[in-house]
């Protein structure tokens, strides 16, 4: 069977991860406006919102970068599990930064450190797919970027899995705020300006 890519079959991978992505970006905006409907129920972190950010700052730039799916010679179902996958693990994510109760907890901080351990091996199962996917997208796609491009990501993995172990907040503050800054400029400079 020919599995060459045309638009009908892109199209509905397109789709399908749109509406991962979608049900993931719901979460954050979700749970983003409880806050604004009950403002003072909850203790706000700023280590919790910051997270939040980083997540949907990812999730934004994943969908871009996802378009150059198109570019495959062949999509078969494989292919496809790996992408529905992919942002199956963003949700996941998303839903670990809100839960559907906090009854347990005292706030959004207390949450977030208890479930660290979850959340931090989820990123870096996320950025150890990521590696799987851009090198899906072609060789010479992959090189593209350089020696930085897997630096980082094995950097990321390393600090999640510390970040996972340790609840010291002065370790994930430094790191939620390298780790955004570091994130704004590697999308300006790696995706904004691909040929």
């Amino acid at each position: 069977m020919d599995h060459t890519v045309d638009p009908q079959i892109f199209s509905h991978i397109r789709v399908v991860m749109g509406m991962v992505i979608g049900l993931s970006m719901a979460r954050l905006l979700s749970g983003l406006a409880l806050f604004v409907q009950h403002p003072g129920k909850t203790k706000v972190s700023g280590l919790h919102l910051g997270w939040v950010l980083f997540l949907f700052l990812f999730l934004v730039y994943f969908w871009w970068w996802e378009y150059r799916l198109h570019a495959l010679p062949v999509i078969d179902f494989s292919v496809y599990l790996f992408v529905i996958s992919y942002c199956c693990i963003f949700f996941f994510l998303c839903v670990l930064l809100f839960p559907t109760t906090l009854d347990d907890y005292d706030g959004y901080e207390d949450y977030f450190l208890s479930r660290r351990r979850w959340f931090f091996g989820f990123l870096a199962l996320v950025y150890a797919v990521d590696l799987a996917d851009t090198a899906l997208k072609g060789s010479v796609y992959f090189s593209h970027f350089g020696i930085e491009y897997p630096l980082r990501n094995g950097a990321y993995i390393l600090l999640c899995i510390i970040a996972a172990i340790t609840a010291n907040r002065r370790f994930h503050a430094t790191f939620l705020i390298a780790g955004l800054l570091y994130q704004v400029a590697w999308i300006f400079r790696a995706f904004d300006f691909l040929d």
